[in-house]
């Protein structure tokens, strides 16, 4: 539902780019319902439900993702997020006013720093791996006798220690 935007985002609101995204038909991308993209405070409402005040920046744009139905995308000033967006979506049902949240979170954008691509185990270990960890490998500390002995003496019974010899 929510695609990477093509351009990156200018300065105060706007209305994203209507070319042609990936995975959304052409006749989904067009002008935003006005009475949505006006909708800008039930946007910042839902998100501040799951974000501080603090980690969200300024409206950056709406864009259109269907007929009655468009994402609000906001800056995100959270640690460790740059370049990320917080959205929100909003649709409303035909000739109603009122705007309903369907969707909140976070988007990256192209210039936010992603986790690097998933490599399998077997591509990701290599033999002089293997090799350094099986070196790397401590003994095991031997047990001394001393500690056996002592566990011996401590559990046994006054009357054995002191029995009286026959002689």
């Amino acid at each position: 539902m929510t695609e990477l935007p093509l351009e990156p985002a200018t300065s105060g609101t706007s209305v994203a780019v209507t070319a042609p995204r990936p995975g959304v038909p052409v006749w989904r991308v067009g002008k935003p319902d006005a009475f949505l993209a006006d909708a800008t405070a039930t946007a910042l409402a839902a998100v501040q439900s799951i974000a501080t005040d603090e980690n969200i920046g300024k409206h950056v744009a709406v864009r259109s993702e269907g007929v009655r139905c468009v994402t609000h995308l906001f800056e995100c000033k959270l640690p460790g997020y740059v370049g990320w967006q917080w959205f929100a979506t909003l649709a409303r049902v035909s000739r109603s006013k009122e705007a309903t949240v369907n969707e909140v979170g976070m988007l990256p954008t192209n210039d936010s720093v992603l986790a690097p691509p998933w490599v399998p185990w077997a591509e990701r270990v290599r033999p002089e791996d293997a090799k350094a960890e099986e070196e790397q490998v401590p003994e095991a500390p031997v047990e001394g006798h001393d500690d056996e002995e002592a566990l011996e003496h401590e559990h046994e019974t006054p009357e054995t220690e002191s029995e009286p010899s026959e002689a």
